[in-house]
């Protein structure tokens, strides 16, 4: 059920985003104690809360007339944040030339994680400048690097 919500939510988002400078980062729709549909978006220079609460405001309405939604859920709109996990090919793309933590799901080498500047990513292997290529099946997490 929440792939094909996922999927008609983007939809819905990316007609609603369209002409806007607004991007659709990622969406899930997941169960905790409540179901829980959560929208990420980004523009450039950032967004904040008063964009969030419009664009909440804007898919709810939407999202009430579509009915997609069986029950009860918590609508959440907010920015992916300055360490936003990486999962599709446009983010690759976006953020090729940054640096991006890679967390791996066993080690390579003795090392379960890797901090380098991504340059690549094709349908076998994750390309950070100065490492041998890593095997997407064997990485958890990529995620952009936060420096302090």
């Amino acid at each position: 059920m929440s792939g094909k919500v996922e999927t008609r939510v983007e939809e819905l988002m990316n007609q609603l985003l369209e002409d806007t400078d607004f991007e659709l980062v990622d969406t899930e729709f997941v169960k905790e104690k409540d179901w829980y549909l959560r929208i990420f978006v980004d523009k450039v220079g950032g967004i904040d809360l008063e964009d969030c609460q419009r664009l909440s405001q804007k898919l709810g309405d939407i999202l009430d007339n579509e009915s997609i939604i069986e029950g009860s859920y918590i609508l959440e709109v907010s920015s992916p944040g300055l360490d936003r996990v990486l999962k599709k090919d446009r983010d690759f793309l976006r953020e090729k030339g940054k640096s991006v933590d890679v967390t791996l799901y066993a080690p390579i080498d003795g090392k379960k994680s890797f901090t380098g500047i991504l340059d690549s990513r094709d349908k076998n292997f994750l390309y950070l400048k100065d490492f041998e290529p890593i095997p997407r099946e064997k990485i958890s997490q990529v995620r952009l690097h936060i420096e302090f």
